[in-house]
């Protein structure tokens, strides 16, 4: 199921703007509700992503900063798939001790490790292959929480006796659901490649739409473990690569006029 503000989100064009014609047509592709885009163009304007100009299916969304796409991670994945970041055999750690008194923030600082694709060995104590110091650096910053934060790099880790990085990979990480949620998003890029022929351009984007969703379902849990630490062959890479052709395809057969940003924002 597609969130109403992720069809708004997906449908913003390189302009930062969104159609509210083009919003309320591919809304009701998707089986969406007049008034459901409604209240969510309501609730966007309110939370500041988002101003309104106009009324009804002639307005214009134009999206804010709060709404800026990040595509970094993706593009970090596709170089991940083509051998171009290779793992420097370093685990990066980084343990918490944070007091009960503050304890929103030390949920908060937990879960963002976990955003992060940090996985717990222990209590208050997370690992991450990456060199992730810049981004914890600033969830330190954002929370407060400096005081209580310890950081370490080694090459050697053992968890229960085990030592070898794949099969500890395997241990630390839900392995098997990311792989399950990747070959999902690889059967529907097949099956919307193979139905493009004939779309018009409002179900090219529905389209479109509904492959980035699962794109994002796949992804979101996915820490992009390097390929030294993953199952050969990983169904993410082939996902990835099925994804980007797809959506190249869909941006190629759609109107000029509504080129949005998802055709470009998976791009390999």
């Amino acid at each position: 199921m597609i969130a109403t503000r992720a069809l708004v989100d997906a449908l913003v064009r390189a302009d930062d703007t969104v159609d509210a014609g083009e919003l309320y047509a591919v809304a009701g592709t998707l089986g969406m509700t007049d008034q459901q885009v409604r209240l969510c163009v309501k609730r966007l304007v309110a939370e500041g992503r988002y101003t309104h100009e106009g009324r009804g299916r002639r307005a214009l969304l134009r999206a804010t900063a709060a709404t800026a796409n990040d595509a970094e991670f993706v593009h970090f994945a596709h170089r991940q798939d083509r051998g171009l970041e290779p793992w420097d055999g370093r685990w990066r750690f980084v343990a918490f001790a944070i007091p009960e008194t503050a304890r929103a923030a030390r949920d908060s600082f937990r879960d963002a490790l976990g955003h992060l694709g940090g996985a717990a060995v222990q209590g208050g104590l997370y690992v991450s292959p990456h060199d992730w110091d810049d981004l914890v650096d600033a969830e330190v910053a954002r929370l407060g929480v400096g005081a209580g934060v310890t950081r370490l790099t080694s090459t050697d880790l053992r968890v229960g006796g085990e030592g070898d990085p794949r099969r500890l990979a395997g241990a630390l990480w839900p392995l098997d659901e990311i792989a399950g949620r990747h070959r999902d998003l690889a059967a529907l890029a097949r099956a919307t490649l193979d139905r493009l022929d004939g779309l018009t351009t409002v179900e090219l984007l529905a389209a479109a739409v509904e492959l980035t969703a699962a794109y994002t379902r796949a992804m979101e849990p996915d820490p992009l473990l390097p390929p030294e630490l993953l199952p050969r062959p990983w169904p993410g890479t082939e996902a990835r690569d099925l994804s980007a052709r797809c959506l190249a395809a869909l941006g190629d057969r759609a109107d000029p006029g509504s080129m949005i940003r998802l055709f470009r924002r998976y791009a390999r």
